[in-house]
């Protein structure tokens, strides 16, 4: 909770290109028009020849100018659409980072997934078990025991697979985790590596593969291969939904980067009918195929990164916007992302555009309503048509209805 806290209250540091910009020019434009003010109420009168006479006339259009060229409708209204909208979101669950992410999840034009805890519901469990030499309870008692202290979800598998390695009286030490790779670590005399096949040839062991469809964790003791467990995961129904709710709002690339086996992406991407994937990625792998497609992402469109890991909290940073899921997500990955879905539902990310898009638009319904009301005025002022109470609407009248319909984006 405190660091959720503090991630709303630092959400004023990123605001939107709308607002930085109407912040700067109120900062400029306020000093010019109060200038131009005392300039049109005195100057005119000493080029006319009777500067007592004109003096009244040029002062009263000069405060009717001063009233209507006042910036409230802007300075108000344009930042309160901002803070609505960051409201809004926050009770449909999405906690975004700041305006400034407005902008660019509006225009996204590719949206990139983690596969494992984004995708899927990072819930494993073991489905099949082949031992090389030791029996199916010896293999799972010594990866259960190596994963003891990983926060990854196959080590939860793996623990759930042999709930007694607590009580068997193994003593593991030097347990090392190695990103993308697997775990390492002493289990009594042993030296066990927990991981995939990058591990196994980091270890000296001679693996093999398998054909169950699934993440392969293989198995070596003191660098003898023992062994494999299969272990798979479950597709979330709501990421079919997400896919097809991105694809109505015209995202032209939806892509899956994971660290699993080309058969595991291959099914899930064929399942999901994503635009591509790519398969077996270290972390610094994903930052690179990101990198990639920001390269290739036209002019004005933004590439999105989708995620839940450690592993991830690289890419989510290198994004143009990171998006983490909140409830399952790591720490890491929550500090990196400008975006986080608090109940992990992948479809929130279209909820997340839609709600961007409808920001911008009353932002800009403000800006448009302001300014052409104000030069309405201005005009029949300068035909001395304008009234006092006219320049009184154009500025406080303007200023509460746009503050009216700036409310409307707290509806989300």
């Amino acid at each position: 909770m405190s660091k959720i806290i503090g991630l709303v209250e630092n959400a004023k540091e990123n605001k939107s290109k709308s607002e930085g910009f109407i912040s700067k020019f109120a900062r400029i434009y306020t000093p010019v028009v109060v200038f131009s003010a005392v300039a049109l109420a005195v100057l005119p009168p000493l080029f006319s020849g009777d500067f007592v006479g004109a003096f009244s006339v040029w002062l009263y259009r000069a405060l009717m100018f001063l009233i209507v060229s006042c910036p409230c409708a802007f300075v108000i209204s344009v930042p309160l659409t901002f803070f609505g909208g960051i409201g809004g979101a926050s009770r449909n669950g999405i906690l975004i980072k700041g305006s400034a992410y407005f902008d660019i999840l509006a225009k996204v034009g590719t949206v990139v997934f983690d596969k494992t805890g984004t995708l899927t519901y990072g819930q494993f469990a073991v489905t099949a078990v082949h031992p090389e030499k030791f029996d199916e309870r010896r293999l799972l008692h010594l990866a259960a025991h190596v994963e003891h202290f990983s926060t990854h979800p196959i080590g939860a598998a793996l623990r759930d697979a042999f709930p007694d390695e607590a009580t068997d009286g193994c003593v593991v030490s030097n347990v090392l985790e190695i990103a993308g790779q697997g775990v390492r670590a002493q289990v009594g005399d042993d030296l066990v590596a927990v991981g995939n096949s990058r591990l196994m040839e980091a270890v000296g062991a001679k693996w093999r593969d398998c054909h169950h469809v699934g993440t392969i964790i293989h198995v070596a003791v003191n660098g003898e291969y023992e062994g494999h467990i299969v272990i798979n995961d479950k597709i979330k129904e709501d990421s079919a939904v997400a896919v097809v709710k991105l694809k109505e709002l015209g995202v032209s690339r939806i892509v899956m980067l994971t660290g699993d086996r080309a058969e595991v992406g291959q099914e899930v991407a064929q399942k999901l009918q994503l635009t591509e994937y790519h398969a077996g990625l270290f972390p610094a792998d994903k930052v690179l195929h990101l990198e990639k497609l920001l390269e290739t992402e036209p002019e004005g469109s933004y590439v999105a990164f989708v995620g839940d890991g450690i592993n991830d909290a690289p890419v989510l940073a290198r994004a143009d916007v990171g998006i983490a899921m909140g409830g399952l997500g790591s720490d890491a990955a929550i500090e990196a992302a400008d975006v986080v879905l608090m109940d992990d539902k992948p479809s929130k990310i279209a909820a997340a555009v839609n709600i961007a898009r409808r920001t911008l638009g009353i932002a800009r319904q403000n800006i448009a309503f302001a300014i052409g009301v104000k030069v309405a005025v201005l005009l029949l002022a300068a035909f001395g048509v304008g009234t006092l109470w006219m320049a009184v609407f154009a500025d406080v009248g303007v200023t509460v209805l746009a503050v009216f319909n700036a409310m409307r984006a707290l509806k989300g």
